[in-house]
């Protein structure tokens, strides 16, 4: 055991003299504990020993605590409080009621899947606190390999990562988001080669570089090269330069719900990139309960109707 952890004295020697403390009487305070009088008496000189200070002043009439005993009675207190809760906690714990579970997502998840799979945790699992982190692709692979996040809800490359099991949830085609004062948002559904003038903002390729490589492959289906304008993330940023009037960017009728007014959605006609979602978590001899339940509910279809 490490030094600092070592003490010349036991838990139950502070539980002794929590005792004595409270009834200031050794006779009651032994018939509380369950030991001889002087048992308990013998205890006590044992844990002042060990301190180095007197705890109690004691005379034929009546025990006092000491200055050094009030001070101990103010720090044992809690400490015996937090461990007659402990052994509920564990088992609340070990049962899956209690925790919490991190989560990392991207625009797509939330756009979709993610808010009934919460929804659904919730309710089942009340006591457990979900942290949500929204981050890229590659941000989340890495954070599932340090264990600082629990689950993702990532786009896929072509090979599943080491030591990370994945399931999917949806498979969706993009279609374009365009300023509304572009002369091709007057048409219902384009195509790629409609728009092989058209700047295009995207992201960085090396935080979601499955998607992105997708996006080249239709691009070079219909038989154009992609002017790319800028990249940015988070997808908002994105939006936001559509809106300014610098570009288009691809985006699924799923995360195309609610659009300000400066931008129009059109659907792609022919090859069209097309967006993956899939839930993501460590390989784990032993996850938690928590862990264990949200990932059941995350890959249950059920749950996400």
């Amino acid at each position: 055991m490490p030094e600092k952890y070592q003490f010349d004295f036991e838990l139950r020697q502070l539980a002794h003299f929590h005792a004595v403390a409270q009834h200031l009487h050794f006779r009651r305070a032994a018939e509380q504990m369950g030991i001889a009088q002087p048992a308990l008496s013998r205890q006590i000189a044992h844990l002042e020993q060990a301190l180095g200070v007197t705890l109690f002043n004691r005379t034929r009439r009546r025990v006092e605590l000491t200055h050094a005993g009030h001070l101990l009675h103010e720090r044992v207190q809690p400490l015996l409080n937090s461990l007659q809760r402990l052994a509920p906690e564990l088992d609340a714990v070990a049962a899956g009621k209690v925790g919490r579970v991190r989560i990392g997502f991207t625009g797509l998840a939330m756009a979709t899947v993610l808010p009934a799979i919460i929804r659904t945790f919730s309710a089942q699992h009340p006591g457990i606190r979900v942290e949500l982190n929204e981050s890229p692709t590659a941000a989340q692979i890495e954070a599932l390999r340090n264990g600082e996040i629990d689950c993702g809800f990532f786009h896929p490359a072509k090979a599943t990562p080491e030591g990370i099991s994945t399931h999917q949830l949806l498979r969706e085609p993009n279609g374009v988001l365009l300023p509304a004062s572009h002369p091709l948002a007057r048409g219902t559904t384009l195509h790629l080669h409609d728009l092989a003038d058209t700047p295009f903002v995207l992201f960085p390729r090396h935080l979601n570089p499955g998607f992105y490589d997708r996006i080249l492959t239709s691009c070079t289906a219909a038989g154009i090269t992609l002017k790319i304008a800028d990249e940015v993330w988070p997808r908002a940023n994105a939006i936001g330069l559509v809106r300014a009037g610098l570009g288009a960017t691809f985006i699924t009728p799923s995360e195309a719900r609610t659009l300000p007014a400066e931008v129009v959605f059109r659907s792609l006609g022919g090859p069209a990139p097309e967006s993956r979602l899939v839930a993501g978590w460590a390989k784990q001899d032993s996850p938690s309960p928590a862990i264990t339940a949200f990932i059941r509910i995350a890959t249950d279809g059920k749950s996400r109707r």
